[in-house]
Order: C-alpha cells, then structure tokens, then sequence
C-alpha cells in the first residue's frame, strides 16, 4: 500500500522513502511506474522504478510524486528509461557526464562507468559525447586531470607522485609520460619554469 505524501519532512514536495519503493527500486519493477519516480542527488538524474540504471545509494534518493516534481527541482531526467516519455537531447546528456566527469575526475573513471551512471549504453555514450565535444570521455577525462595536475604543481607543494594519485593517475611514472606529452615538460620541470617566471616578474 502507498504511503501518503509526507507534507512535514520538507516544502519540495519530496515523499517518504518507504522499505515498499525501495523494493520497488531495486528489483525494476513497472508496476511501480506512475505511482512514483525517484532522484540521485549525486547524478541529478531522476528515473521511473523500473529503470535499469544500477541501484544508486539509498541515502542519495529523493522520491517524488511527479515528474514535473522532480523537473521543478533541478532534475533531469534518465536518457534510458525517459521518465517524461522524451528523449533527453544529446547536448544535455553529454552536458550531464561532462559535469560529472569534472567534479570526480580523481575517482577511477572508465566508459562503463559512466554509462551506468549516465543511463545510457558505453558504446552509445562513446559516439554522441565524441559528436559532441569533439574528443572521446577518455580523451576528455586526461584533459581535465592533466589541467588539475598543472594547478597543483602551480598551487601546492605535493610530490609528483601525491599529485598523480590526487588527479586519478596512480601510477607516477605514467601520469609523467602523458603529462611530458601533453604539455612538452615534465611536471618537475613545469614547476621549476613556472617558479622562475614568478621571479622574475617580481
């Protein structure tokens, strides 16, 4: 049985998590569809309970009686299940991996994973956020580590190796090769340039 809207626990319309939806959740059931959609603060995604996205942590999910709900609440909606019946266009969804990409580029990031996270299959994730941005997610996740990896050098006094763990890069000995190939300089010589120009400009 549906549990009643709790008009208490805040004014965003949000509704109770109940053991019921989380069931409902997790096993992908359609039955569930209309009665509810839920959200993942994480992704900003919201979905329909048969989607079959991976399960998302529960602590992460807000529930809504709506879609419109969950629109008005700076949700978007799944690319796979299509909770408001329509396809999500291609710059919105890259948009969302992009955001995603540039906020956990330190975590370890592959093509699967994102397309579990961005609802959508790799192969497909692959081609439409290459049509897009121009570049591949692989190409595009070095770009943005290689780029934090320049403001840490600049920014901080890590060793090479507490940097190359920092911006996802593990293993020091490879983040040095692609950084000496991306920028023209190894990241010690990098700092030691960019500290030089700081003294002479003062």
């Amino acid at each position: 049985m549906e549990v009643p809207q709790d008009r208490t626990s805040n004014k965003h319309h949000v509704e109770m998590m109940t053991d019921e939806r989380w069931q409902a959740i997790i096993h992908n059931d359609a039955t569930y569809n209309q009665k509810f959609f839920y959200a993942v603060e994480t992704t900003k995604i919201f979905c329909k309970p048969s989607c079959k996205s991976r399960v998302p942590k529960k602590e992460n999910v807000r529930i809504f009686r709506t879609a419109e709900q969950a629109l008005n609440e700076n949700f978007r909606p799944c690319k796979r299940c299509k909770p408001t019946n329509e396809n999500l266009p291609d710059c919105e969804w890259v948009a969302q991996v992009t955001e995603y990409i540039d906020k956990n580029f330190a975590e370890k990031l592959n093509l699967e994973l994102l397309g579990l996270i961005a609802h959508g299959s790799p192969f497909h994730l692959h081609r439409t956020f290459k049509k897009i941005k121009g570049v591949t997610p692989a190409a595009y996740i070095l770009h943005v580590r290689l780029d934090a990896a320049k403001n840490y050098l600049i920014g901080t006094n890590k060793s090479i190796a507490d940097i190359s763990i920092c911006v996802g890069i593990p293993n020091s000995t490879y983040f040095i090769t692609l950084f000496k190939n991306k920028f023209g300089y190894t990241p010690v010589q990098y700092r030691k340039l960019y500290q030089s120009c700081e003294k002479k400009e003062k």
